[in-house]
């Protein structure tokens, strides 16, 4: 069996100088850049609306709580769940007479959400 060593001596390591100077490299390391904790809708270049700014907030109490910052499809969706959202049936659309993602249809699920609000209030 044959063990070959192919480091090289320290002195090699100086570019072959015994002598040489340690120049201190790490004398004045570079200083970490902070990380950005928290990203607020409202300094980014486009304007949101009330829906999307309520789920990013959900999405950053959530990461804070949780502490994690890049949650998974199922903890988003458990995000979304707790913000109210579902998926109708078939039934429940033909009934809302929504159709194949119109504006109408929107407009429709709209109105029943500011209909079951002012319900919600009326029994306060």
């Amino acid at each position: 069996m044959v063990t070959l060593d192919r480091r090289r001596p320290t002195a090699e390591r100086r570019g072959g100088d015994p002598d040489a100077l340690d120049v201190g490299v790490m004398k004045n390391p570079r200083r970490k850049k902070q990380r950005r904790r928290h990203i607020d809708p409202t300094t980014c270049e486009r304007d949101y609306s009330d829906p999307e700014i309520e789920f990013m907030r959900a999405m950053d109490d959530y990461k804070r709580k949780s502490g994690r910052m890049f949650p998974t499809c199922s903890e988003v969706l458990e995000v979304v769940r707790d913000l109210g959202y579902f998926r109708l049936t078939d039934q429940q659309i033909d009934v809302l007479g929504l159709g194949d993602g119109d504006d109408e249809a929107v407009d429709a699920v709209e109105a029943v959400e500011a209909d079951e609000f002012e319900d919600e209030e009326a029994d306060v």
